[in-house]
């Protein structure tokens, strides 16, 4: 009788687990053309954010990768916790951010706020998209079926990471369009170190910043400063106590 229960729950579980996967592939599909993406074309210098002075640098490459165009007022209408939107290329992080006041509610609930296992794509608590902390962390589900932060699991990949098109995560508020520049990728054991948001000294930054480019297992490398900002994405890996970690910092962004 147990192995007989234990079977059927197993299988309420599978059947659980993929109907919250086909419920945010729903969602995505209807929310998919409320994005589009500008054309390419030259920052102005007042975009910029701490430019290199060697002209040869990688950033004034990234800087022309085209701001993202999002309506967020068809977004709010949808869900009025809605603070951002984040594309990943090669990948199929392309969503939504939203927030609530704790790190739990997205966890297990879906952009509708339906009850979901596969729960949505969200920003800490503790930050504000439209006025950057030091660290702004932003969190969803390592899913299998490749939804939410399922495939943040590429940049682990050396293909994926010499394709310098892949190096810049785009994200847009209400107010600003921002160009974020991937400096360090890893996976690491769940701590709370990383998630760190707010700093009592440049030193304590800078410390914290050496830690991230130190633990890097990437072949992007890329120097970060006391006066940048940072995003961080995180997600479990294997649905274990394992986490993939990604960190980029600001490097243009404009008002909308």
């Amino acid at each position: 009788m147990l192995s007989f229960l234990s079977f059927f729950f197993g299988l309420y579980q599978i059947g659980k687990w993929y109907i919250s996967g086909r419920k945010v592939k729903k969602i995505e599909k209807e929310i998919k053309d409320v994005v589009k993406e500008e054309e390419k074309k030259e920052k102005e210098e007042s975009s910029l954010v701490n430019p290199p002075s060697d002209k040869d640098s990688d950033y004034y490459y990234y800087i022309t990768f085209p701001f993202l165009n999002v309506n967020f007022d068809e977004l709010k209408k949808k869900n009025e916790d809605t603070v951002g939107f984040i594309k990943v290329n090669n990948t199929n992080i392309n969503y939504p951010i939203v927030s609530s006041g704790d790190n739990s509610y997205y966890l297990n609930h879906a952009y509708d706020k339906s009850e979901n296992q596969a729960g949505w794509v969200f920003l800490d608590y503790r930050n504000h998209l439209e006025q950057l902390s030091k660290n702004n962390i932003i969190y969803g589900h390592g899913r299998l079926d490749n939804t939410v932060f399922g495939t943040l699991k590429n940049a682990l990949n050396k293909k994926w990471q010499q394709n310098k098109e892949n190096h810049v995560i785009r994200l847009s508020t209400p107010s600003y369009n921002y160009l974020f520049q991937i400096f360090s990728i890893y996976s690491i054991k769940a701590e709370s170190y990383y998630i760190t948001t707010d700093f009592s000294s440049d030193q304590s930054f800078q410390e914290f910043i050496n830690t991230l480019q130190a633990r890097n297992e990437s072949i992007i490398h890329t120097d970060v400063s006391v006066n940048d900002k940072i995003i961080t994405l995180s997600t479990c890996k294997n649905n274990n106590d394992i986490r993939i970690v990604v960190h980029a910092k600001l490097i243009a962004m404009e008002n909308r």
